[in-house]
This record gives C-alpha cells, structure tokens and sequence, in this order.
C-alpha cells in the first residue's frame, strides 16, 4: 500500500491515513520509477450478471431475466421498489440502504445510471453520472443527481459554476483522509490519483460529487446537520463504487463532519473572514456586516461576505490542494490583466482576480471575486482587497509574506 496526497483507502474497509491503495488491474499498474498517466482509459465494463451478484446472495435465478431489460444503451434503469432483494444498489452498486433511507426516507425511488466511461468524442473529461427521483404517490419529491467527472481547468468550463456549488462557505470538509466537503445541498470527494492517474498540468482532479436541490439554500440548523450528513456519506458511497467500477481496490472510510453548521455571524472589521491582519476597508462596512466562514480543515477555505440580507456579495477562497487548484487555470491564465507578486502570478479583472502563489506543501491559489454592486461603490472591492488578503492569508497558512500590487486600470 502506497502512500498518496489524494485520500485515504484501506482494503477491508478500515481507514489508514493518509495511505491509499494502489493495487489497480494490470492494465493500469504504473512502472514504480514513473510518473501515473494523465488520463486511465476505462476498464471493461462488468457484465450485468456480475453486478447483480455483487454484494448479494439472494439473485442467482433472477439475473438471467433481468439481463435483458434493464441495459439498453449503455443506461440501467429501475424501480427500487419493484427489486427488492434483486439488481445492484443504485449507483453503481454503490449507495447503502442507510444511505438511501437518509436521503429518501421509505418513498419509492427510481434510478437512471449510465455506464462509467470517458466520451470517446469529448475531452475525456465525462465519466458519467446517476439520477435517483423519490415519489410520494405519482409526485417528484426529492432528486440526487451524482456525477463522475475530471475537473477542468484548461478550458475553464469548471471554472465558475462548479466553485459556485461546490466551493462555498457552507461547505464543511469531509474528515480527515477524505479530499472533498459538503453542505446541506452539495458534496464531493475526489477520487485517488492512484486510481485515475495524475492530473496533467492544468487538469483537476477526477471527483465525484452530488447535489440535490438549490445550491445554497438556507435551512434550519438540524435539517442541515442531517442533509449535510447524508449527503457527505452518498459522496463517499458513490466514490467507493466508482472505485470499484475503475478495477482499483481498496474504500474510502466514512465521514467524520463537524457537529457545528456554517453560520452567518456579524463582521469582524480588523479581522475580515477570521484572517487576522485581514481589514475591512470602511467603505465597505455596512455593506458586507454579515460573512461565514467554511468549516476548517478541508481543500479550501472559502469566506462569504453580504449585508443584512444573506446572499453573498463577494467570496474570498483559499485552495490548499495543488489539483484542486487548477480549476481556476483559466481565470489564472487569461482572466484579465497579468500581475506578480513575491513567489507568483495571477490576473484580475473588476469582478474576480486568481493569484497562484509556490508555497513549501505545493501550489496554493488566491481568489477573491466581487458577485453584485452594493452600497455606493462600483467593482471596486477585487482591487482593494486582493493584495491584503494574499498577503494576510499566505501568512495564516504558513506561505510565508506574499506581497502583489495590483496595476491600475
């Protein structure tokens, strides 16, 4: 078992941090001296007879029935409650009973679950992705949509919404030995670089994460402590199965969340975001007196600012993890005008700026981004804060003093 930056895995499903298991099918087994490959091409695909005995005792006789009507086109469809005893768990033989009951309750279910490949005719960025709807009578009520796919950083086509979603303050990391986090609507993971290959420069890591409803929507405190919950632990399920469903072995273990949820809480002037050092310009004061902070701990640490009313006007993100990082490339790379700092670059416009600074632990990345006009002041606040905040965040970290300065116009 090696060691890898991306997680932890353990073959009989107990935890060894910060380990991961390596052992693939000899068809991704790397030379010890090289580097993993960028992109793995994906494994034969089980037959279904295999998948529908995977994990379960009870189906020999009724696999060969089920053979032919539920694959068609490469997409698995069913009825939970027409099987039972029989067919995988939803999601590539992934998600738990308990899991399922968190989500869902006792209402029937359906599933739409794709076969896990690459698209042969796109970047290979897509491995595809699994939809579950829960009914009350013949009503939609609840729907999970769980998706296996690389980050993009190149083409930036994960540049902003994904972040939007994924990267917010309400989001909490996933425990130690787990590369994700969660909220009460949203959840990742990524998957180990010993299974997928090690991103190329400018590709994100392969991650598998799941929503279900509104991004952000603001909840009492127990249903988000229980959405959070059940939504952190589909992330690692369906991250288990994907592993699985590579050929790789070994499981990530289960969540370990914090008890607390992200709450927003009135605005510290001379320590804007908790970051000490950090000031909050007197201009914007009034208009950003409320912020939250994401859980500590995780891939990122994301700060949101608004006023009375919590939407967030502006959002200030610290990413730790080197790959993560790099679903900003495009913003760092062609976001406006360039800029340096001490050991870095970045660029910037009126509405965002990316700084990417060397640090000792790997590539850490800067993003500070205006998201609507307040109070009297115009795009301003990207320019004012950025320099501020890389200098005092580097600090906090540990990155040393970074000092940028910004051109103006």
């Amino acid at each position: 078992m090696t060691a890898d930056n991306n997680g932890s895995l353990a073959d009989n499903g107990e935890s060894v941090t910060p380990a991961v298991d390596s052992e693939t099918t000899p068809a991704r087994q790397p030379d010890k001296d090289q580097d993993l490959a960028p992109s793995v091409p994906s494994p034969a695909r089980p037959s279904l007879l295999r998948r529908l005995l995977r994990n379960r005792t009870v189906r020999a006789a009724a696999a060969g029935v089920l053979a032919g009507g539920l694959l068609g086109a490469g997409v698995v469809a069913w009825r939970t409650d027409t099987l039972p005893l029989l067919g995988p768990a939803p999601c590539w033989d992934s998600l738990s009973d308990s899991t399922m009951s968190s989500l869902f309750s006792d209402r029937r279910t359906e599933v739409e679950e794709q076969m896990l490949q690459t698209d042969p005719h796109g970047q290979g960025l897509s491995y595809g992705q699994c939809r579950i709807t829960s009914y009350k009578d013949d009503r939609a009520r609840r729907q999970l949509t769980v998706r296996v796919h690389k980050l993009d950083g190149l083409h930036g086509s994960d540049g902003r919404q994904w972040p939007e979603e994924f990267l917010a303050a309400g989001m909490v990391a996933l425990g130690e030995g787990l590369p994700g986090m969660a909220s009460s609507s949203r959840a990742w993971l990524a998957l180990p670089q010993s299974c997928t290959g090690r991103p190329a420069q400018f590709e994100g890591p392969v991650v598998v994460d799941v929503g279900m409803g509104p991004a952000g929507l603001d909840i009492s405190s127990e249903y988000e402590r229980e959405d959070r919950a059940a939504l952190a632990h589909a992330a690692v399920d369906a991250a288990n199965g994907v592993i699985r469903e590579l050929g790789c072995s070994g499981v990530y273990r289960s969540p370990d969340l914090p008890k607390d949820v992200v709450a927003w809480r009135d605005t510290q002037p001379d320590a804007f975001c908790g970051i000490k050092g950090l000031a909050l310009p007197a201009a914007y004061r009034e208009s950003l007196s409320r912020a939250r902070v994401s859980g500590a701990g995780g891939a990122a640490r994301i700060c949101e600012a608004a006023g009375r009313y919590p939407k967030a006007a502006v959002r200030m993100t610290t990413v730790v993890d080197p790959a993560l990082a790099e679903v900003f490339s495009q913003d760092l790379l062609k976001g406006g005008s360039s800029f340096k700092g001490t050991n870095g670059y970045g660029s910037f416009n009126v509405s965002r700026a990316v700084y990417r600074a060397r640090c000792q632990t790997g590539d850490v990345t800067f993003m500070v981004e205006q998201k609507d006009r307040f109070g009297e002041q115009d795009f301003t606040f990207v320019h004012d804060l950025l320099p501020a905040y890389v200098e005092a965040e580097s600090s906090r970290i540990g990155c040393g003093q970074e000092k940028v300065t910004l051109p103006r116009g």
